[in-house]
C-alpha cells in the first residue's frame, strides 16, 4: 500500500486545498491527519458512515469512601489537580498516576478517558478518513496515528492502493506521526521567507526518517526572487520540484463554492494533472 504525504511546514500555504485537488485526479483513500483542525471535511461535506471513539489518556479518580484525606497525593502532584478537600481536578489531570502510588489506602485509582473520535466518510472523491481532538485534550500524535490505521483498512476493504494524506502543519509530533512509514511526501511551500524557513525545518525532519520528497512551489509569483531561491536551494539539496502554482484570486473564490482547483478551469487542471503525473512518477521509483 503506497502512500502520499502533503506536508507544507507551515499553516496558509494550500497544502489543504491542494491535496483535495490530487484527491480528484486519483482512485485513493484520503486520510486527514491534522486532528486539531480538519479542514477536508470542510471542502469534501463527506457523509459520516462510522465512528470510533479515541481512548488518548488517563485520568485520576478519586473513591470518597476509601479516602482519609492525608494529604500524600496533593502533595505528590506537580500538576496542582488536586485541590484542598483532595478533589481531582480532572481538566488540570495529567494522568501520570503518581498519585495512585502515594496513597496509603488505594482511594485513586487511573481510568481511561475519551479524548476525541475518528470518522469514515464518503466523499464524491471516495473514502475519507479524518477526526476530532476535543478541545484542551493532548496525544494528538497518537490520534494521527489511528487515523493512518483505520485509513490502512478503510483502503483495503475498497480496493485501492493508493492513501493520499493531509498531513499536520509544523515538525512536531502530529507530524511525525502524519509521515512515518509514507512512501512520499509532497512540500507545499511559498516564496515568503516564513516559508522558507519552514521548508528547511520540515525537510529536516525527513532527512532524519530517510523519507523521500519532492517540493510544489505555491503561488510562485508573489515573489520571484524568494521563489528562485527556493529553486535554487532545492537543486543544492537535489529534491525534486514537481511544479508551480500562480497566486489566483479565483482559488478562494473556488473553495467557497467546494470546488478543487481542477474543476475551476481548464489552466488549473492541465496544471495540477501534470505535477501530480510527477509526484506519482516518484512515488513509483
Amino acid at each position: 500500500m503506497k502512500e502520499i504525504t502533503v506536508i507544507s511546514g507551515k499553516g496558509g500555504t494550500g497544502k489543504t486545498t491542494l491535496t483535495v485537488a490530487f484527491a480528484s485526479l486519483c482512485n485513493a483513500a484520503l486520510a486527514d491527519c491534522d486532528v486539531d483542525a480538519s479542514d477536508l471535511p470542510l471542502l469534501l461535506d463527506p457523509t459520516v458512515e462510522r465512528k470510533e471513539s479515541f481512548i488518548g489518556s488517563k485520568l485520576a479518580v478519586k473513591h470518597e469512601e476509601l479516602c482519609t484525606f492525608c494529604g500524600e497525593c496533593q502533595k505528590v502532584c506537580r500538576f496542582n489537580s488536586i485541590d484542598g478537600s483532595m478533589a481531582v481536578i480532572k481538566e488540570k489531570c495529567e494522568g501520570c498516576g503518581a498519585c495512585t502510588l502515594v496513597c496509603p489506602v488505594n482511594a485513586l485509582t487511573l481510568e481511561e478517558r475519551m479524548t476525541g473520535e475518528v470518522f469514515v466518510s464518503t466523499t464524491r472523491f471516495g473514502p475519507l478518513v479524518h477526526a476530532e481532538l476535543f478541545t484542551g485534550e493532548e496525544a494528538s500524535g497518537k490520534l494521527v496515528t489511528r487515523v493512518r490505521e483505520v485509513a490502512f483498512s478503510v483502503a483495503e476493504e475498497a480496493g485501492k492502493d493508493l492513501i493520499l494524506v493531509d498531513g499536520s502543519p509544523g515538525i512536531g509530533c502530529p507530524v511525525i506521526a502524519s509521515l512515518v512509514g509514507t512512501s512520499l511526501a509532497v512540500l507545499v511551500s511559498e516564496p515568503t521567507r516564513s516559508g522558507m524557513y519552514d521548508l528547511e525545518r520540515i525537510y529536516g525532519v525527513l532527512k532524519h526518517f530517510s523519507i523521500a520528497c519532492c517540493v510544489l512551489i505555491n503561488k510562485c509569483d508573489l515573489c520571484t526572487e524568494l521563489a528562485q531561491e527556493i529553486e535554487t536551494w532545492c537543486h543544492q539539496k537535489r529534491i525534486p520540484i514537481v511544479g508551480r502554482l500562480p497566486y489566483d484570486t479565483r482559488i478562494p473564490q473556488a473553495m467557497d463554492k467546494g470546488l478543487t482547483l481542477t474543476e475551476l478551469d481548464s489552466e488549473f487542471a492541465e496544471i495540477l494533472k501534470t505535477i501530480w503525473t510527477r509526484i506519482r512518477n516518484l512515488d513509483q521509483k
